[in-house]
């Protein structure tokens, strides 16, 4: 068949018109494309020098993935990528992106005889409508890289080809000034002891977008907050981190005396940025926060007065023991982690499992069982849950891959949901290393028992295996990054689990769960979120974290051993009241960081200064809102559903919304349930007016409930002078003076509690 003398595009395009059949096509075009590859295997094209082999895994995928083809966005989408070409995210299945690239769509996206004619290079660069649009030009190195390789026959693989066995920073450390800027250097290391530099092609994302950013080449640029930069570097699978810190300038005042190791990293990194801390709060505030961030309630005015009155040195210590020994303590901590427990009420049947699940919680916290032991008869329950309540999770959480990652998040602060359907991006686990954690619960069993809805759990016999539904490969039980050996089919792998978890050398578990407290009482973790720990997430105080790590382990996982050191500490204790020196401090704890209250400690907030109670269905009158066992209450309660308090849905702490509203605002000021609340017949309105006590000792009180504190001078004249301002009806007439006293207790109750300082921790 003669071609006309056409360009070579042209040409084969017209003689496939001549091929009337699909199949007659198809024939054509890999007969043209093995014409192509022998060609190009014998001799260079159009007289260009043919260059060192280009690799398709170390030089292709590395240009598809700096332009983002890979990403979840373009042609790594879920679903089949974008208009019927996918690739694997961010290149970690190079096998298959050969195949699509090459092979699918009958090789349209290339063409051997004439490379700048391929249909991967004019979508790139935009000669051709793309919806991804252009993505680099054809002046560029990616582009060369590209039309370099399709000209050598577009081979998956040029033998001997050294893998990728690491990448380098340079530096990997820093320290910026404020609007300065770092170039950074990345090299890349073969197993052929081969160093590249890899630079143009990395993959850069800052950690901490306020204060830094990072261009697509590297250079990092500081903007005007002090503290502490991290940079997340990618290249083929592999990550690393570039950190730096950023001085403020300015001059640093004398630091606080350091209680303990918390001090010390903490007044260490102040120093060393150079933000002097603010002092240390007043007895008022101290109480009223550790009351509230301990025991999830407002200190009572006479404890107040009891602890202003205390002269002893180590009032503080005391107070912060007698805490964590009330019950006040359990109930709270209870609030916090049955919601990340799941103890949802979905149907009337679950109340059993609910109230026995929460009451397990509540009890284990309230003796002080070691959060392994904890951890070990949650995962490892067996029974029904009358006998053993924490069956009652296994009720919640039925499949094994949401077991998995529940488990992972929570209790390791590893996120494993991308690792389900792809190489998880930031991190290096792989589908792999998902199901062999799934094998650890592939051996749960379920019986029904008597009890409607309610099942027996019980470890199945055999051996414990997950199958990875894309390389079919059957896997065994194994842990993240560690082999635990062989398991016998008579035991219950979960046990294994838990040794694995709890052991002294495991990366993650004691540091999770020192950093998910950390954020409860410092509003913000060591590593946000506080549930993403990986190595290209870095901790703001790497020094304070691996402390931490070791005073929990070294405790034998004392939960209230990890409070205590927490509050005891000056850094805890510091006034929320910044300076100049410290004022855009958001990441370094050198001031304490104001909070609103939780919706639960909130309304029982309102409740105590209103002389009220909320009642809750099938709970005993005068229960408080964090004592409340599952999710149920949000529905009968409008105050907590626009607070935010968590629907027991999902593990993450960002269910509980912690941020104020409009919504939020206007309940309180005009909602009909607080207006009840003020003024009902045995309210703390009603009861102040009918006591005799002089005005200003009455004032005292409700500022003692609200604040913690005595009124200042002004505040006790305003409030004596409004208390005493007579009130007129709608037509002008002096109302009667014991309900215009009545009228003036509720306005002077609910100003109160409009006030940011009731509002928030602080």
């Amino acid at each position: 068949m003669k071609i006309p003398p056409q360009s070579s595009h042209q040409s084969i395009n017209n003689m496939l018109r001549f091929c009337l059949t699909e199949s007659q096509r198809l024939f054509c075009r890999r007969l043209i494309f093995s014409i192509g590859v022998a060609l190009l295997a014998a001799t260079p094209l159009c007289g260009e020098e043919v260059d060192q082999p280009v690799s398709f895994v170390n030089d292709v995928i590395p240009v598809l993935t700096k332009a983002g083809c890979n990403m979840g966005a373009c042609h790594a989408k879920a679903g089949g990528g974008q208009n019927g070409f996918q690739l694997s995210m961010l290149g970690f299945e190079p096998s298959q992106d050969y195949e699509s690239m090459v092979k699918e769509g009958h090789g349209r996206r290339l063409f051997l005889p004439a490379p700048a004619q391929s249909l991967l290079l004019k979508k790139a660069t935009g000669q051709t409508p793309h919806g991804g649009g252009t993505r680099f030009s054809q002046n560029s190195e990616s582009y060369q890289v590209l039309k370099q390789w399709i000209q050598q026959g577009a081979a998956y693989s040029t033998g001997g080809v050294p893998e990728l066995v690491s990448i380098e920073i340079q530096p990997k450390r820093g320290v910026i000034e404020k609007g300065g800027q770092q170039q950074l250097k990345v090299l890349a290391t073969y197993s052929d002891d081969s160093i590249r530099d890899i630079t143009r092609l990395a993959l850069y994302e800052s950690n901490t977008e306020a204060m830094s950013h990072v261009t697509s080449d590297g250079l990092v640029k500081v903007l005007d907050l002090p503290g502490k930069i991290a940079v997340m570097v990618r290249y083929q699978g592999r990550m690393a981190v570039f950190t730096a810190s950023v001085p403020s300038g300015l001059s640093v005042e004398e630091m606080p005396e350091p209680t303990n190791f918390i001090d010390e990293q903490i007044f260490a990194n102040l120093k060393e940025i150079g933000i002097s801390p603010s002092p240390v709060c007043d007895d008022a505030t101290f109480l009223r926060r550790v009351t509230l961030d301990i025991a999830g309630r407002l200190p009572s005015p006479e404890e107040a007065t009891a602890f202003l009155e205390n002269t002893d040195p180590d009032k503080r210590n005391q107070v912060i023991e007698s805490l964590l020994q009330s019950p006040g303590y359990a109930d709270y901590f209870a609030s916090k982690w049955t919601p990340l427990l799941k103890n949802r009420r979905d149907a009337a049947s679950d109340i059993t499992a609910n109230f026995a699940f929460h009451a397990w919680i509540r009890d284990s916290l309230l003796a002080n069982v070691p959060y392994d032991q904890f951890v070990r008869e949650l995962l490892a329950a067996t029974g029904t849950v009358i006998g053993n309540p924490p069956v009652a999770w296994y009720k919640r959480v039925k499949d094994p891959k949401e077991q998995i990652e529940d488990v992972a998040q929570l209790f390791l602060g590893v996120r494993m949901q991308c690792a389900q359907c792809h190489h998880h991006p930031f991190e290096r686990w792989s589908q792999d290393d998902y199901y062999s954690l799934t094998a650890f619960f592939t051996q749960v069993g379920r019986k029904p028992t008597a009890t409607a809805g309610e099942d027996l759990i019980f470890h199945k016999r055999g051996a414990a295996t997950a199958k990875n539904p894309n390389s079919g490969e059957v896997l065994k039980p194994v842990a993240l990054g560690d082999d635990i050996g062989e398991i016998l089919p008579d035991e219950d792998p979960r046990l294994r689990l838990a040794d694995w978890m709890s052991s002294e050398s495991n990366p993650y578990f004691a540091k999770a769960l020192v950093n998910r407290y950390w954020k409860h009482f410092f509003k913000r973790a060591l590593i946000e979120p506080e549930d993403d720990i990986r190595d290209t997430n870095p901790p703001t105080n790497p020094e304070l974290m691996a402390a931490l790590e070791d005073h929990f382990i070294s405790s034998g996982f004392d939960l209230k051993e990890l409070v205590r050191v927490i509050t005891c500490s000056k850094t805890y204790q510091l006034s929320a009241t910044p300076h100049k020196n410290n004022l855009v401090d958001r990441q370094n704890y050198s001031r304490f960081y104001p909070r609103r209250l939780q919706a639960e400690v909130l309304l029982d907030a309102v409740d105590n200064m209103t002389g009220t109670t909320t009642s809750f269905a099938n709970l005993p009158p005068g229960t408080r809102a964090i004592a409340l066992p599952d999710n149920s209450y949000n529905n009968s309660s409008a105050f907590l559903r626009v607070f935010g308090r968590p629907d027991s849905a999902s593990v993450c702490e960002c269910e509980r919304v912690g941020t104020s509203s409009l919504a939020q605002s206007l309940h309180l000021i005009n909602s009909n349930e607080i207006k009840s609340k003020l003024a009902a017949s045995n309210g703390r309105a009603k009861l102040l007016t009918s006591d005799s006590r002089p005005a200003e000792e009455k004032i005292t009180e409700l500022y003692l409930v609200a604040f913690t504190r005595k009124p200042r001078a002004d505040e006790l004249k305003t409030a004596l002078e409004y208390l005493n301002e007579p009130l007129l009806d709608s037509k002008g007439k002096p109302i009667e003076k014991t309900k215009a006293a009545f009228q003036n207790y509720q306005d002077l109750i609910w100003a109160l509690m409009n006030t940011k300082e009731f509002l928030f921790n602080h």
